[in-house]
């Protein structure tokens, strides 16, 4: 790899902090089961007094990387197990799982969100324990018949979890803490983190509706109402432990001999299997912070918090961003800036491959985080400038109305009658008037 264009890295990242974006990164890039780059930058939290990024002791909240990295991981394992099948109706495994079409969810509908399911309620507004939220999620009606459309659903995932659970026979983080975590060594990966290690984790959000700011407690507030663990969020983890993870995949479900699933099923959850998606996973499509040169095998997910993870098989190649872009953050829209730092970084690992047949030769003229296009500055809403425009016309108009009157113009009752003949036939064809009493058809409605 090019270690000049690596370089691009460090100034894409740092322009991210820069603006305001976030505090703090974590960034990985491997390749050919090496961390060919790995670095942190800034700070836990603003303050002048926070611990610095390092990619081996913060721990992030990871967001949606839970539905990958622990949920569609153990539903791997089970799938290996012959446990699992992937067109196993979800209503025969979940008791209470029953209403509209909803006989016809399978376990894949659920890994590719075309299970009908919304994107998401607010539960923790409704349920009063971990239990109550659980059962809302299972009598969650259908938005819609199953197959028919995408809708990317946290409640799908955290039914998915709910299946694994019923199989295992254990809860979600136990199940995958034993089976991934520990034989991978992966020891600052975990749900609930401990008090012994709050003082790593970076914060996130600093008024949310729990009343108090958050740092070792999930941010999504369904997960931390179903208790801290749940399908689509409420794992924790260091960018060295992801890296761990991301190798595994490469290597085909194996790392340094632990075997954690079989290659073929890797194989089978990462490939496309419905639009955008594989099973769990997110096929890089130059979205979600994918870039535009990652491999079309690429699969990855992003997480909400600042997160992502990419992995390309084609270039034996992962690419880890993790921050904390919910904390306090001080640009105008941090969701802008991560969006763009995530594809700038995958956009420079891909540049940066040397091997002939994998080699881009010809760089962009400029990567997103140098021109920061609305980072900053602020956006002006449709109603405001419709409201400007009307402003400044106004401000034209008065003073040649104001002249009119001062110095009305002479006319004779001939010119008058000619005008008046002129217009008439205008008003038959039906054009608008200045009164608006009547109105062209309304096209191309937004």
């Amino acid at each position: 790899m090019s270690p000049d264009r690596l370089e691009i890295i460090d100034r894409v990242v740092s322009e991210g902090i820069r603006a305001g974006g976030f505090p703090g990164a974590a960034v990985i890039i491997g390749r050919q089961g090496a961390a060919v780059w790995r670095k942190g930058f800034g700070t836990l939290g603003w303050g002048l007094e926070s611990p610095t990024v390092s990619t081996d002791r913060t721990i992030y909240d990871l967001a949606s990387l839970t539905k990958v990295v622990a949920t569609t991981t153990a539903a791997m394992i089970l799938f290996d197990e012959g446990k699992l099948s992937l067109d196993a109706k979800v209503a025969d495994i979940i008791p209470g799982f029953v209403g509209k079409w909803k006989d016809e969810v399978t376990v894949r509908l659920l890994l590719t969100h075309r299970s009908g399911l919304p994107a998401g309620r607010d539960l923790w507004r409704i349920a009063g324990s971990p239990e109550q939220v659980r059962q809302a999620v299972i009598e969650t009606p259908l938005a819609f018949r199953p197959g028919r459309y995408f809708e990317y659903s946290d409640l799908g995932a955290d039914l998915l979890g709910m299946l694994v659970e019923a199989l295992a026979g254990m809860p979600l983080d136990v199940f995958v803490r034993q089976r991934v975590f520990e034989p991978l060594g992966m020891n600052d990966t975990f749900f609930l983190p401990a008090d012994s290690v709050r003082d790593r984790v970076a914060p996130t959000e600093v008024s949310p509706p729990r009343g108090y700011p958050l740092q070792g407690q999930v941010h999504d507030e369904n997960a931390y109402a179903m208790g801290g663990v749940a399908g689509h969020a409420g794992l924790f983890g260091t960018a060295d432990d992801l890296a761990i993870f991301a190798q595994m995949m490469l290597n085909g479900g194996v790392y340094e001999g632990t075997r954690i699933v079989s290659d073929s099923t890797v194989r089978l959850f990462t490939q496309r299997a419905a639009g955008s998606r594989a099973l769990g996973w997110e096929m890089a499509e130059g979205r979600h912070g994918a870039g535009e040169y990652l491999s079309p095998s690429a699969y990855g997910h992003v997480g909400f918090t600042g997160t992502s993870l990419w992995i390309d098989p084609q270039r034996d190649m992962f690419v880890i961003l993790l921050t904390n872009r919910v904390h306090a953050a001080r640009a105008r829209r941090p969701s802008t800036v991560i969006a763009d730092v995530r594809a700038d970084l995958a956009d420079a690992a891909a540049l940066s491959v040397t091997d002939e047949e994998l080699r881009i030769s010809v760089m962009p003229a400029a990567f997103r985080a140098d021109r920061a296009t609305n980072w900053n500055k602020p956006l002006r809403s449709r109603r405001s400038r419709h409201k400007r425009t009307k402003t400044r016309s106004a401000a034209h108009v008065k003073p040649a109305v104001k002249k009119a009157a001062a110095k009305p113009k002479q006319t004779t009752s001939a010119s008058a009658a000619k005008s008046a003949s002129s217009k008439a036939p205008a008003a038959k064809k039906g054009v608008s008037t200045a009164s608006g009493a009547k109105k062209s058809p309304a096209k191309g409605r937004r």
